[in-house]
């Protein structure tokens, strides 16, 4: 095998393709890096059993071939090397890397005995690659980094037709985001819950990308690949039950509060400062302001109190959040105007956006959290 590539090119592929290596692993060849030069191009490849990502790259083949290096280092190397063409080659069990005046030996493993990677399904259809790489943020900030819960680690996907639906919890908020994609067939029906972490890293990298394609596997594989600008990975989908998350959205509400989203963040930042482990930030909602306190509770506590001006509908009242939660909710709706809706101090609220007071709130995304009961 011998080949020559730019360099950027190469540390960018590299560095794709080796976010799914193991850093330990009970078989030590998935910690390798596969790559495949044939005349059309070289394909690096690598995979944690369970995640897989490949990239595609042009590149001038000398001599065609397969070889199998420790992907970790490869990608190491690759990012330090200077602004050259890279020559790439394997001379018997050893792989030699040359660029400028660096030149880097390193050991190859056993490409024979590298188990076969997963196959990308037949694509369902496609869609955006910043609409989706956006919509994915929103949700994934709701769902649980506890390894012990694993359906609250995943992001459900609904599709019907020309419909997506993504949502996420970890029992304390749930965000949900629909949006259009364009599906191979319009009758297209099928459920998914895929790893947030996944879905977040690729759906990120794949963000540049003009057109994402998305493939569902059959159920009984349970396979998800995504494919944009050369580059494809695939994940294994979580075998959990996802709760029933659209009987948790309110049918109602009694309260309506709009409120400038930055303003709003910026008091809420501010007034945290004071707040103890574990303590709420409350918000007192009136036709005019919305007063944000937190701390206090005897003189030895320090306490914090800021008005925000907001316009409400319906009963005045005073609610009580996890501070973190409710940041993470205002910045996902992505709008210059929250909206908040509310019943009582004890149900849970439901935040969206909307362009400017008055208008109605965007319902394509939906972010309900749990206030915090208040003695």
């Amino acid at each position: 095998m011998k080949f020559k590539v730019d360099r950027d090119t190469m540390a960018d592929a590299v560095s794709w393709a080796s976010r799914t290596l193991p850093s330990k692993s009970t078989l030590p060849l998935l910690t390798g890096m596969h790559l495949v030069a044939e005349k059309s191009g070289l394909v690096l490849s690598g995979s944690d059993a369970d995640v897989s990502a490949r990239a595609s790259l042009n590149v001038d083949v000398e001599q065609p071939g397969t070889v199998l290096v420790p992907g970790r280092l490869l990608a190491d190397i690759t990012r330090s090397l200077p602004s050259a063409p890279i020559e790439f080659s394997v001379e018997g069990s050893r792989a030699l890397i040359t660029c400028g005046r660096s030149t880097f030996t390193i050991p190859t493993m056993p490409v024979a005995e590298y188990p076969p990677l997963p196959t990308m399904p037949a694509i369902s259809g496609t869609i955006g690659g910043s609409e989706l790489a956006t919509a994915i943020a929103q949700v994934a900030a709701a769902a649980s980094r506890d390894e012990t819960l694993p359906a609250f680690t995943g992001i459900k996907i609904d599709v019907e037709g020309s419909t997506i639906t993504l949502a996420a919890t970890d029992r304390y908020r749930l965000a949900v985001r629909e949006l259009d994609w364009s599906p191979v067939s319009t009758s297209l029906t099928t459920h998914a819950l895929v790893p947030a972490k996944f879905l977040s890293e690729s759906s990120k990298s794949l963000s540049h990308s003009e057109l994402v394609s998305i493939a569902f596997a059959a159920a009984n594989e349970g396979l998800i690949g995504l494919e944009g600008s050369g580059r494809q990975t695939t994940s294994r989908m979580l075998a959990a039950d996802f709760p029933k998350y659209r009987t948790l959205l309110p049918s109602e509400s009694t309260s309506v509060a709009q409120i400038i989203t930055s303003a709003l963040v910026e008091s809420v930042k501010r007034v945290s400062l004071v707040l103890e482990r574990e303590s709420p930030i409350r918000i007192s909602f009136t036709n005019g302001e919305a007063i944000v306190t937190g701390g206090g509770g005897s003189g030895e506590l320090a306490e914090a109190k800021e008005a925000v001006e907001c316009t409400l509908t319906g009963e005045e009242l005073t609610i009580a959040f996890n501070h973190q939660f409710l940041l993470d909710g205002l910045s996902a709706i992505d709008s210059s105007v929250a909206v908040i809706s509310m019943t009582t101090p004890i149900r849970p609220a439901v935040i969206s956006g909307a362009t400017e007071f008055g208008a109605q709130p965007d319902d394509s995304f939906k972010y309900l959290i749990m206030p915090i009961r208040q003695p």
